[in-house]
């Protein structure tokens, strides 16, 4: 009766742990991580559109006549434009759907789907007005505001979206780890007391029916074993596929993601730096600042800043225990989990250094009063203008996070494949014994009557 007890028990245990684990992956796979990436992409989207509503201001020419349009340029930032606002609205209504209970994260979408209204409302005047004749000085007023109003609230409110949903994939996380560590021990527990109760019994009928063993009762026992086994590796490598979905590899994809929208405002600052020139002492703090949060470097300015960061990094390169900077990007290098994922964060490091010499001679050109064409170098889509390395930045940027993505979604497959294969053989094996553990007392029984 102990041995069918303890394997009715275990039984149930991986009953319940596979069907837990089940919820935690459609947990995971359909709500926590496309939440969290459709927050990120509104967060990127943000930045981006308002970029490139400066970028059409700086490329349309003069007011009312077009004269002096940058063709290219001007064509390209209404394209994008446009795609960055199908985005975030796409965005917003996944985000708002997903926020149904949860009234801070609710109010928060709905906060942000006013002010992106108001947003588009300012920057559609604006660009209405750079139509009309003398409407750029009016133009760049109404900008103003709009970019005024998503510096306060709508990228701070975007944000707060990426933080909740990522803290609810962390919760989820967290109280799945937790729940496995607790499901290891008590299978361990389990499966050994089930284990060594079918020994004592085999024993015990060996001596008391003069038998060397019982056929069915070691059958029963070698199921047994196979189920302990096979509930082991369900367990534990679904806490492995958990710890690499979570840690490391979405980590990774968040911290990333988040890079990506601190370079699109940085690039943004450049736009906006041309654009309005009564706060070019501002714009150029907040490049500097948005340069230190990718990579750190103390006490860094935008003379020493190429300097610093050239040293910085090669001594990084020669030893990768020598990291002499912070941000981002140190972040993901502590981070490195996968193959080619050092290799592609090398290489977004390095475009990124590109990016930033690039803004040095931006700014050079302004200062010596070159100021058309450091907008072509700034905007422009040949290939030797900052927009263009500004472009390979990214691009190295996303094969870094596409590398994490497979990974994690790698994860999500391999621990359901745990749960398809390994819960079904150790449950079977587990009936198996308690069918031939009936068997073998019967017929012992049989020959004691």
């Amino acid at each position: 009766m102990a041995c069918l007890l303890l394997g009715a028990g275990l039984l149930a245990l991986l009953t319940v742990t596979a069907t837990g684990l089940s919820g935690t992956w459609d947990a995971i796979q359909h709500r926590d991580a496309p939440r969290t990436v459709a927050a990120t992409q509104l967060n990127l989207a943000l930045n981006d559109m308002d970029a490139q509503a400066a970028n059409i201001l700086l490329s349309s020419g003069d007011s009312g006549t077009g004269k002096g349009r940058l063709g290219e340029s001007h064509t390209n930032a209404n394209r994008i434009y446009k795609q960055a606002q199908e985005t975030i609205s796409s965005s917003l209504r996944t985000l708002g759907a997903a926020s149904e209970g949860d009234k801070v994260t609710e109010d928060t979408v709905v906060a942000l789907t006013d002010d992106f209204a108001q947003y588009q409302e300012l920057v559609g005047r604006a660009l209405e007005n750079d139509e009309h004749p003398g409407g750029k000085d009016p133009a760049r007023a109404d900008y103003r505001r709009a970019t005024d109003l998503l510096a306060q609230r709508l990228l701070p409110q975007a944000r707060q979206l990426v933080d909740a949903n990522d803290a609810v994939y962390e919760g989820e996380y967290d109280a799945a780890h937790s729940d496995l560590i607790i499901q290891i021990t008590a299978e361990a527990v389990l499966g050994t007391l089930l284990l060594a109760a079918l020994v004592v019994l085999q024993v015990h009928l060996a001596r008391s029916f003069r038998r060397i063993f019982n056929p069915a009762l070691f059958a029963a026992t070698l199921c047994a074993l196979v189920a302990l086994v096979c509930g082991g590796q369900l367990l534990s490598t679904s806490a492995d596929q958990l710890t690499i979905a979570r840690h490391d590899s979405f980590d990774s994809v968040v911290a990333l993601s988040r890079s990506k929208a601190i370079g699109y405002d940085a690039n943004a600052d450049e736009s906006r730096f041309l654009l309005d020139a009564t706060r070019r002492d501002a714009l150029e703090k907040s490049f500097l600042d948005k340069s230190q949060q990718l990579y750190g470097l103390k006490d860094a300015t935008l003379a020493t800043y190429d300097d610093r960061l050239a040293t910085t990094w090669d001594a990084y390169q020669r030893d990768h225990t020598d990291r002499q900077f912070t941000g981002e990007y140190r972040r993901e290098l502590d981070n490195i989990t996968f193959p080619g994922e050092r290799e592609a964060a090398e290489k977004t490091v390095a475009a990124y250094a590109v990016y930033q010499k690039d803004d040095r001679t931006f700014r050079q050109l302004i200062a010596e009063g070159k100021v058309q064409e450091a907008t072509v170098f700034c905007i422009g889509w040949a290939s030797d203008t900052s927009n263009a390395h500004f472009g390979q930045w990214m691009k190295a940027l996303d094969q870094v996070t596409a590398i994490n993505s497979a990974h994690h979604d790698q994860a999500i497959a391999t621990g359901r494949d745990a749960i398809g294969i390994k819960t079904p053989i150790a449950g079977g094996a587990l009936l198996l014994a308690g069918l031939l553990l009936v068997l073998g007392l019967r017929a012992r029984l049989a020959e004691f009557v």
